[in-house]
């Protein structure tokens, strides 16, 4: 697989949802860059994600087949990403997808092409937005806030991105390693002109 993965990692709050939203309609028509559907063991919102709800006996059924390329448990929920993301980058596409950081070390033993972005803001903001969803108590942001989260692999090619200032900025700056990942030699005759600039 001569393709990228590029994994997307942060805690609560850090804007994750919203900048892969930027992204998407950025390179909305490229096919060279693929942003796969999440499986998940819940209802859809297409305000949060527009993902594919599966019952959960049917998800651990897909699991022991070996549909998924990717799968892990968080927040009392299972998520799955299904295994067409190889023939995508065995086709020198960018797989781009939102991931819990609990599998990066796994994943990066069966990906050499692996990147993670880590999209990043500080305390205030993310207990700041994590209130306007008007789901958790105070005492629940607070402990969100306060979790501690597993380090990534040092060999594992990490760029952050700062989500504290308009998301415009950390939307581009997002794009803009997504364009630097797509191979040099599929830009001829593409329209799409971030991608041509990089």
């Amino acid at each position: 697989m001569t393709g990228s993965l590029l994994l997307v990692v942060g805690p609560s709050g850090a804007g994750k949802d919203s900048i892969l939203r930027y992204a998407m309609k950025s390179f909305s028509g490229d096919e060279r860059v693929v942003f796969p559907k999440r499986c998940i063991t819940r209802i859809a919102d297409a305000r949060i994600e527009d993902h594919e709800t599966i019952e959960e006996r049917a998800f651990d059924s897909l699991l022991r087949q070996g549909a998924f390329a990717l799968s892990w448990e968080a927040h009392g929920l299972k998520y799955g990403v299904r295994r067409d993301i190889d023939e995508h980058l065995s086709c020198e596409r960018v797989v781009v997808v939102n991931v819990s950081r609990t599998i990066v070390e796994k994943v990066a033993s069966s990906y050499p092409l692996l990147i993670v972005a880590e999209i990043s803001a500080c305390a205030e903001t993310r207990a700041r937005r994590i209130a306007a969803r008007g789901r958790e108590s105070r005492l629940d942001i607070l402990r969100r806030i306060g979790r501690q989260t597993p380090s990534i692999p040092t060999h594992v090619r990490v760029q952050t991105i700062l989500n504290d200032g308009l998301l415009s900025q950390a939307g581009e700056d997002f794009c803009s390693l997504i364009a630097s990942l797509v191979p040099a030699h599929t830009l001829l005759g593409k329209s799409n002109p971030r991608v041509a600039n990089y």
